[in-house]
């Protein structure tokens, strides 16, 4: 492992207020390794045998069922996934693929668990964390069940922009095929809704996100923190979509 990923992943909550000495044990038992673009990391109902630190690149979480496949998450560095399966010994409920050449440490689940255990620190970090997951999937499956197509589309745009300064223009942080699983919609569908909502305020040009009027899109976004807000904690490193950078 390179010496100077692990000031890195020593500043995530996970491991943030651990006992030093076992974080050098993880680390030690860690080991790093490069992936290329397009390659499924893990694959769901296998056992959970390693925790993944992402540490460069980018990963898609997935899930399929008979014919059917929807992203779950896009994960970005610095972020470790799947904690859940890890802790519970238990298999993976999703698949995993990297979307772009990838730098990721694993951390073997046995020492994690062993940690878990001893470490009272790091015991309460994971459980904070888990729960901050467990919130935001909630938040997740409210939206989905809640809101129609042109009412997701709409908060998670308006809300990408509140996340980068209540920008006015942005570009979308991951490639429009993923934005349409993980809305729950297909990428054809999601044309035809970002089309419609030229009226509502906002345009879409390829990547390029301009809001034209901020107040028509709230209208119908319809922002609601039990849905939309987070628990304000820094850094939980769950599984989640990236924030997109504003324009210059």
């Amino acid at each position: 492992m390179r010496a100077h990923d692990l000031p890195a992943i020593r500043h995530l909550p996970l491991f943030r207020t651990m006992l030093q000495a076992n974080f050098d044990a993880l680390m030690h038992a860690a080991y790093a390794q490069v992936f290329p673009a397009g390659l499924e990391l893990i694959r769901q109902g296998d056992a959970a045998d390693f925790l993944h630190v992402l540490m460069e690149g980018g990963v898609e979480l997935h899930s399929g069922w008979a014919d059917r496949e929807t992203t779950m998450a896009v994960v970005r560095p610095v972020r470790s996934f799947i904690l859940a399966a890890c802790i519970r010994d238990a298999p993976y409920l999703m698949s995993a693929r990297t979307i772009e050449r990838s730098h990721i440490v694993l951390i073997p689940t046995s020492d994690l668990r062993a940690t878990f255990r001893r470490d009272p620190e790091f015991a309460v970090a994971v459980i904070d964390e888990l729960a901050g997951c467990y919130r935001a999937v909630v938040r997740q499956t409210k939206g989905l069940k809640l809101r129609n197509s042109r009412e997701r589309i709409a908060s998670w745009l308006l809300r990408q922009s509140v996340r980068a300064g209540n920008a006015a223009g942005y570009h979308l942080p991951i490639e429009k095929r993923l934005l349409a699983s993980y809305l729950g919609m297909t990428p054809e569908n999601l044309s035809r809704a970002l089309k419609s909502l030229e009226a509502d305020g906002i345009k879409v040009d390829g990547a390029r996100v301009i809001i034209t009027d901020r107040a028509r899109l709230a209208a119908l976004a319809r922002f609601d923190p039990l849905i939309d807000g987070s628990d304000s904690r820094d850094d939980i490193s769950c599984a989640a979509m990236p924030e997109p950078d504003p324009d210059d």
